[in-house]
């Protein structure tokens, strides 16, 4: 195995995607970490990490959903989770960078 922290940054950095694509925060991410978990050291921590953020992402974005009918509390989470998911990877993109493990908040181990 290989110690490749550019790569650790890219694949974090890759669930941005979705800015540009509207799409692609799952599967980026996904393609990167099942092609190197075996050739890159830490790659399969990182990715199980982003893998379990986004796919929290996701089932609090559908719990979103019907809470706009109730008081627009869901428009607010909408935009909540909006912004943790552009400033998570950044930050953990800095910090798999020095070698930190990364850490995301409010996440399912949907992968172990």
């Amino acid at each position: 195995m290989r110690q490749d922290n550019q790569l650790l940054v890219i694949t974090h950095l890759s669930q941005l995607i979705v800015l540009i694509t509207g799409f692609g925060s799952l599967l980026v991410p996904l393609v990167l970490w099942l092609t190197q978990k075996e050739k890159v050291y830490l790659m399969d921590e990182h990715g199980k990490n982003i893998i379990n953020f986004q796919l929290s992402l996701l089932v609090y974005f559908v719990i979103c959903i019907p809470l706009i009918l109730l008081f627009g509390l869901g428009l607010l989470g909408l935009v909540v989770l909006g912004i943790i998911s552009i400033v998570f990877p950044i930050i953990n993109a800095i910090r798999a960078n020095n070698g930190e493990v990364p850490t995301y908040p409010f996440t399912f181990n949907f992968v172990s």
